[in-house]
């Protein structure tokens, strides 16, 4: 038979251990379906009105097939209603039960909270037992010798980079050739210039005369645009060596010409007495004197 407590709607705890019995045409003669005009008030469903009346309706069964899907349907209701929720409550329960059991029991340790004070957190955690078993002065000195070989190392490294880097930037043999002239002075004759080239430069060697190096001595050099003695433009008297390049605009100046009897540059009409320094004009300094020496009597070395 169908449980009745589908149609009274109380719920039975333990559906799922009663015994089923569905209806057959033969058992349910009385069983019959209206349409309800009014809200039921004893349903399993709101969709299924369900009613045990004595009173026959207009249609009952007529045929197997209609009696079975009516129990059927029934039986999805009643099971649909109360099975899940028994299912829900009662997992409900053993979760709330759980629950405060976990909460009972439950207790979280800091590894850093002191044991004195368990509010505290300045507890270290001790690695003892991860540190070196040798002396800390063991530890330094080995520390110390392992950074100086280190250091010492890229020292070297660094010297050998730099000084290979310097030596490519270097002048090479055939400019360092011709970073130097050699000159025979025996082949100049007194109170006569010669004009020769190094490193792209004129450069003027004049060979003075007794009477032209008392000229330059005698004259007051403090006075000057660019004052020098002529006894620091020269490391031999007789012999005056100087670049031939306007200190101007780079003009070559003409020998034996001028206002003082030394060069004239015709460019802007600066004049230079026989000691190269400048005495009229533009110019704003002496002519230049290149490094040079004389590595005997008669050989003049420039550069």
């Amino acid at each position: 038979m169908i449980d009745p407590g589908c149609f009274s709607g109380r719920k039975e705890p333990h559906l799922t251990s009663k015994i089923l019995v569905l209806p057959t045409p033969d058992s349910l003669p009385h069983l019959t379906v209206t349409t309800p005009r009014t809200a039921p008030q004893r349903n399993c469903h709101p969709s299924i009105a369900c009613t045990t009346s004595p009173r026959l309706s207009s249609s009952t069964f007529n045929s197997a097939a209609m009696s079975q899907q009516l129990s059927s349907a029934l039986l999805r209701t009643c099971a649909r209603q109360q099975l899940p929720s028994t299912v829900t409550r009662s997992a409900a329960i053993a979760a709330g039960q759980q629950r405060g059991v976990a909460n009972a029991g439950a207790k979280f340790e800091s590894p850093f909270a002191s044991s004195e004070d368990p509010t505290s957190t300045l507890k270290i955690p001790n690695f003892k037992k991860y540190t070196s078993k040798s002396s800390p002065t063991t530890n330094k000195v080995f520390s110390y010798f392992v950074a100086g070989t280190m250091g010492l190392g890229s020292a070297v490294g660094a010297k050998a980079t730099v000084q290979d880097f310097l030596v490519n930037m270097s002048a090479s043999a055939d400019v360092l050739a011709q970073a130097k002239v050699e000159i025979a002075l025996g082949s100049i004759p007194e109170g006569k210039n010669v004009i020769i080239k190094w490193r792209g430069k004129p450069v003027f060697i004049r060979h003075r005369t007794g009477d032209e190096i008392k000229e330059a001595s005698d004259i007051d050099w403090k006075t000057l645009r660019d004052p020098q003695p002529d006894e620091d433009r020269v490391q031999k008297p007789e012999w005056l060596v100087m670049l031939g390049v306007c200190t101007h605009l780079g003009c070559v100046p003409i020998g034996e010409a001028g206002d003082f009897g030394g060069w004239f540059c015709p460019c802007h009409g600066s004049h230079y007495d026989i000691s190269g320094r400048i005495r009229k004009g533009p110019a704003p300094l002496n002519l230049e004197v290149p490094a040079y020496q004389f590595p005997d009597e008669d050989t003049l070395v420039i550069g």
